[in-house]
């Protein structure tokens, strides 16, 4: 069953309890997205959704807030799975601003912190476990957790999990859990593989879809640059020296990303990098830096994207196309948030034209082409790559035929011996 989006409704009309209504008002929270005001009450009548939304529409509370008042009720626990650290840190940041005066107790397991202060964390019997999927299969491995008493199970980012991998996981981790438990799993798309767990561990979901799949945030201006891959650098600084605000860059490795952020930094600009070769540490460090404005910029690769959600970025900068068509819609809903506007520019080689038709197709519309501006190298010598590769081109074509002229004159006589004619 598929849910449309209705008119907008308060939140003191979704069933929410009043001691949780007195401190979603505490904390600001006026009117409920799209995806809250359909979520809230189908997920407080114990059913299975599956709900198909971007980041940053307002899914944590969708599900955060069924899930603290249903849990006070059953008295039992809860699980959210998510596909990184970043992202397991944020929900349980946002359900512990709702539920900490409630007596709300929570855990996260997720890689790169210590077992044993998580093993410490789970024998205070927490209400609610933030986790990743192989830390999880670590404590059950361990048997250090159980899963008997988990009421409601959320998966979160669900595309996202199975695109890195985490299938077998969570399969493992479903497997553990009661049948007998409401699940809610929420994706910005619905691939094969997100409709086949939801057909094999949920009971008769209803979908919720508040945007179709590939819709990108209204209110972002988009353009593209096609560039040469060695200018990228050169052009970067360029737009940064015009464009004001916070600034997100999306690497396609998290090698670029390390010598994208050591070029900016050598530049004099504030800069970090996020990605899977960073410690815990150090990506919290660089996540709450770039939230409080210690750094301008932040190099992220998509893996640690997801867990990027700062309502201030005023551009996305697609140093590298990602690697498929969905993942552009996802970093570029990175700005233009909480109703403000943003911008986003992409950066891609000549021979990437296609890569760029796909995006298009997938959102709908045409994105601009701005001409590339003047350039100039950093040692202050102007260079015209164009020439140089159509050189690097015409100088392979005519060593190739040379080899092929040098094998024809070899092979000739021999050809001619057997009547062969050349």
């Amino acid at each position: 069953m598929i849910q449309k989006n209705n008119s907008a409704v308060r939140f003191d009309n979704l069933g929410i309890a009043p001691k949780l209504l007195e401190i979603i008002q505490q904390n600001n929270f006026i009117t409920p997205t799209p995806i809250q005001h359909q979520c809230i009450p189908i997920a407080l009548q114990d059913k299975d959704i599956v709900g198909i939304a971007q980041t940053g529409t307002g899914k944590t509370l969708a599900f955060g807030l069924p899930m603290i008042q249903r849990l006070s009720i059953y008295k039992a626990q809860g699980l959210i799975l998510l596909p990184t650290r970043e992202l397991a840190l944020q929900v349980d940041e946002v359900i512990n601003k709702i539920g900490r005066s409630l007596g709300l107790k929570t855990t996260v397991l997720i890689g790169g912190a210590p077992m044993n202060q998580q093993i410490q964390s789970l024998r205070r019997n927490p209400h609610i476990i933030v986790a990743t999927p192989g830390r999880m299969i670590d404590h059950l491995n361990q048997k250090t957790i159980t899963l008997q008493n988990i009421k409601i199970i959320v998966l979160d980012e669900a595309d996202r999990m199975l695109d890195i991998g985490f299938m077998p996981q969570i399969v493992e981790i479903l497997k553990n859990a009661p049948k007998e438990r409401q699940t809610l799993m929420f994706s910005a798309t619905m691939p094969q593989s997100v409709s086949t767990l939801a057909a094999r561990f949920m009971r008769l979901p209803l979908r919720i879809e508040v945007a179709p799949a590939g819709t990108p945030a209204v209110n972002v201006e988009q353009e593209i640059f096609f560039t040469p891959k060695e200018l990228k650098i050169v052009l970067l600084e360029k737009i940064l020296k015009e464009n004001t605000g916070q600034i997100l860059v999306f690497s396609r490795t998290k090698y670029g990303a390390k010598r994208i952020a050591n070029n900016l930094r050598n530049s004099g600009y504030q800069a970090v990098e996020i990605h899977s070769d960073r410690t815990l540490a150090q990506r919290r460090n660089a996540m709450d830096g770039f939230k409080s404005g210690r750094y301008r910029i932040l190099v992220a690769t998509d893996i640690a994207a997801r867990g990027i959600d700062v309502d201030d970025i005023a551009t996305v900068i697609n140093y590298d196309l990602p690697g498929n068509s969905e993942d552009y819609v996802h970093r570029i809903g990175r700005t233009g948030r909480a109703g403000k506007s943003g911008k986003a520019i992409s950066f891609a080689t000549p021979d990437q034209r296609k890569d760029i038709l796909q995006i298009e197709r997938l959102i709908k519309k045409s994105i601009p082409v701005s001409a590339l501006p003047p350039l100039q190298a950093k040692q202050g010598i102007k260079i015209n790559i164009w020439q140089k590769e159509e050189k690097t081109n015409q100088r392979k074509r005519i060593n190739k035929n040379d080899f092929f002229s040098f094998r024809r004159k070899k092979q000739n006589p021999k050809r001619k011996r057997y009547g062969i004619i050349n």
